[in-house]
């Protein structure tokens, strides 16, 4: 007579009086898989909670602070519709700061152009080149602050600047910072000194992500540094040559540490930013300093969606 064997119920209690529960296909139980499920949003509740509290809410009330009329200090503030918008668009003293961007547009283009060529001259076995990349890349590393102090007096009459060029001969009574065009131009050559690091380290980190073969090859075929830049590391590193020209555009429309510092927009170097921050904290125009900020980010997201649709992203395939 054999006796059979029988499998007991997932329901039947066990010792301990708990209740079993079956085990799903992989092998885990249920509670493991949902606690393997929750564990990323675990991790990420805390910067995300800070995100929302210091970015996204922020931006909301800016939003909405951009249809009122609030001095920022009132607690009362009264829904005056699309007005601040309409001001901004048809006050060409409002809008006419934005020229003084195309300055720092410039300069960005430059700043560019000097990270490029060292980054490409840099990636190649020089003698203390790691010694330039630290030389290059420290302005970055530099507060703005201070950066705008040191350049004040950089600048001033009988200056640093004048005391080189009294050297060659050159004269050393001009206001570098007395009239628009020399106080924008010498703002902007700040702004390639400090950073010209900043592009440097991107495109120096993308050429070095080029595998090496690559420059292996290219040398077995003769090709030329000029040829190697041309065909190889161009190409390479497109992208963040991409990324570096969108940064350059929102970083020209949004210039506020240096020219604030060193002449509080005067003598015509007011930037949109620094009038913003004029007309919500020294006008007491909170309402409408919040409908020029949207304005700004507005232009910016435009930019960036043109540029993004006109230079899309591309897989770089140099094999």
């Amino acid at each position: 007579m054999t006796e059979t064997t029988r499998t007991a119920p997932a329901d039947v209690p066990r010792a301990g009086g708990a209740p079993g529960r079956a085990p799903t296909r992989d092998g885990s139980r249920p509670g493991s898989r949902l606690l393997r499920r929750l564990t990323p949003w675990l991790f990420l509740a805390v910067p995300l909670a800070l995100l929302i509290t210091f970015t996204y809410v922020p931006v909301g009330n800016m939003i909405y602070y951009s249809f009122t009329d609030w001095d920022g200090v009132s607690p009362d503030h009264r829904f005056t519709g699309v007005d601040n918008y309409e001001q901004i668009v048809t006050r060409p003293e409002l809008f006419r700061v934005f020229f003084v961007s195309f300055y720092y547009l410039a300069a960005s283009a430059v700043q560019i152009a000097i990270a490029l060529y060292f980054a490409t001259v840099l990636s190649f076995d020089l003698r203390l080149r790691n010694l330039f990349k630290g030389i290059l890349f420290f302005p970055y590393l530099i507060n703005g602050v201070a950066i705008g102090f040191v350049f004040l007096y950089f600048f001033q009459d009988g200056g640093t600047l004048d005391s080189v060029l009294s050297w060659f001969g050159a004269g050393s009574d001009h206001a570098w910072l007395g009239d628009p065009e020399s106080a924008n131009a010498s703002l902007a050559g700040v702004s390639v000194w400090r950073f010209t690091g900043l592009n440097f380290v991107l495109f120096l980190g993308a050429i070095q992500s080029i595998p090496a073969e690559l420059y292996e090859a290219a040398q077995l075929d003769g090709a030329t540094r000029r040829q190697q830049f041309r065909h190889i590391i161009a190409p390479g590193i497109r992208p963040v040559v991409s990324l570096s020209v969108i940064l350059a555009i929102s970083g020209s429309l949004s210039v506020f540490e240096i020219p604030y510092i060193m002449t509080g927009g005067a003598t015509g170097t007011t930037t949109f930013v620094i009038q913003t921050v004029k007309l919500a904290f020294q006008f007491n125009k909170t309402g409408l300093a919040s409908a020029a900020a949207v304005v700004l980010l507005l232009i910016i997201l435009l930019i960036t969606w043109i540029q993004r649709r006109l230079v899309p992203d591309e897989k770089v395939d140099l094999v």
